[in-house]
């Protein structure tokens, strides 16, 4: 039984017409050029994670806390004078709230409830850059309505 040949089509990226490989088919979507599948990928990509935003936060996490309880382990309780010895540059935003050493603070609490703390604040922190920058969108289309002055 003979194959069929496929008809040319635009590629999905470039807009070049391409005749797909016979052993791909329907499937190809790319003229074949290594710069048009490297984007293609980088698309469909972004498309799974967006789609899939939990599943790729939920495997983070889960190896975030995995990777701090082997390192927790292998440095078995740190010293002291060890964790002062590199204490972090104190910058402007850190004037007035100064930076405990992590592996303190690793100490004190475990390695595990400090990843959690570090993943609960990272998505706040997300939260709030997300608020004011609908703010910030929401004022700049407000301040083109305001009516001119009047001396």
């Amino acid at each position: 039984m003979p194959r069929r040949k496929s008809k040319k089509r635009p590629c999905r990226i470039c807009r070049k017409w391409f005749t797909p490989d016979p052993r791909v088919g329907d499937r190809q979507k790319t003229c074949g050029d290594q710069e048009c599948k490297r984007k293609w990928h980088t698309k469909k990509c972004a498309e799974w994670n967006r789609k899939n935003r939990n599943y790729a936060q939920e495997n983070y996490f889960s190896d975030k806390l995995v990777l701090a309880v082997r390192q927790s382990d292998d440095s078995k309780s740190p010293s002291l004078a060890a964790a002062t010895t590199n204490p972090p540059v104190p910058g402007p935003s850190t004037a007035q709230f100064p930076r405990l050493p992590r592996s303190l603070i690793q100490e004190a609490m475990g390695a595990q409830h400090l990843v959690i703390i570090e993943y609960i604040t990272q998505q706040l922190f997300m939260l709030v850059q997300e608020v004011t920058s609908r703010q910030h969108i929401k004022n700049t289309g407000d301040s083109q309505q305001l009516s001119p002055r009047r001396c």
